[in-house]
């Protein structure tokens, strides 16, 4: 790990999430409030939305290109909500040039699986019906990258284009980068909890759906931007997902954040960010453009 991350990761003295009885409700409100008291950048215009009953705010820049990238928060699928994401999205929109529409998916254990995949469904029916022309991208970092790619799994030929960072895949946890990435502050302990409060049963853990590596529709996608961090226990379900993505025929691009952990990506202290949402950003611009 560098240094900078290295000393993040001593530092962090979170909760244990998993402990019986854990106030999941008001952990979640502690996490809102405290994320909207840090500085953030100004959009042109913030507006909520509602897309046929699922909330969502949509950020527009300045002087807009044409497009639209609907973007689904992480969280282990249990946390976080766009505000805790107000400050990235902003960042996002920005540096993306068009209007980021950030979704306010159900989650769990109120809302188990499939309720969130289902919510960014909804989205896409209502962006067919009532959405700018587009072109359209899908992007999620972790568990909400898990929900863009099934999205576009979902909804062959709807987008344009999708970026991934640190995608969270694999119910069961089967890649050695579980094992390397050890005092990370993300243990198995944690993301087998994330995952227990998503699925209903075991057996949504063989649904591709829950679990975007076993599908058999991967050839379907648009081209792929997939970025994984180097101490991520996340890491390689990230890249074998690049990798299986290719060997499908599917135009794919795949890096690795060397001495960056999980959740890396949204935070603006960390150095490794900003050029990280700056690469995310050009390759969407890069398919949003064509043609």
């Amino acid at each position: 790990m560098y240094p900078e991350v290295r000393a993040a990761v001593a530092a962090d003295a979170g909760p244990d999430i998993t402990a019986a009885g854990f106030d999941i409700a008001g952990h979640r409100e502690e996490v809102r409030l405290a994320n909207l008291r840090q500085p953030r950048e100004d959009v042109a215009s913030v507006t909520e939305v509602d897309a046929d009953g699922v909330p969502c705010r949509l950020y527009t820049p300045a002087d807009a290109l044409p497009g639209l990238v609907v973007h689904a928060h992480g969280g282990g699928f249990v946390l976080n909500d766009i505000d805790v994401h107000d400050g990235i999205t902003r960042r996002f929109a920005n540096r993306v040039r068009r209007p980021v529409l950030s979704v306010e998916y159900r989650r769990p254990p109120e809302h188990p699986f499939p309720a969130a995949p289902d919510d960014l469904d909804t989205v896409v029916g209502w962006l067919r019906r009532e959405g700018p022309p587009g072109p359209y991208a899908a992007h999620g970092d972790s568990a909400g990258a898990n929900l863009a790619l099934v999205a576009a799994l979902r909804n062959p030929g709807f987008f344009a284009v999708i970026a991934l960072v640190y995608p969270f895949l694999d119910p069961r946890g089967t890649f050695p980068s579980w094992q390397q990435a050890g005092d990370t502050g993300f243990d198995p302990a944690e993301a087998r909890w994330y995952w227990e409060q998503y699925a209903r049963t075991e057996a949504d853990f063989d649904d591709p759906d829950l679990a975007p590596l076993l599908s058999d529709r991967l050839h379907t996608l648009p081209p792929t931007f997939v970025a994984t961090a180097e101490h991520d226990p996340l890491r390689d379900e990230g890249e074998e997902l690049a990798r299986l993505l290719a060997e499908a025929g599917v135009e794919t691009v795949g890096i690795r954040c060397l001495g960056q952990v999980h959740g890396f990506w949204r935070h603006a202290h960390f150095t490794a960010s900003e050029p990280l949402v700056r690469q995310v950003a050009g390759y969407l611009d890069q398919h949003l453009s064509a043609g």
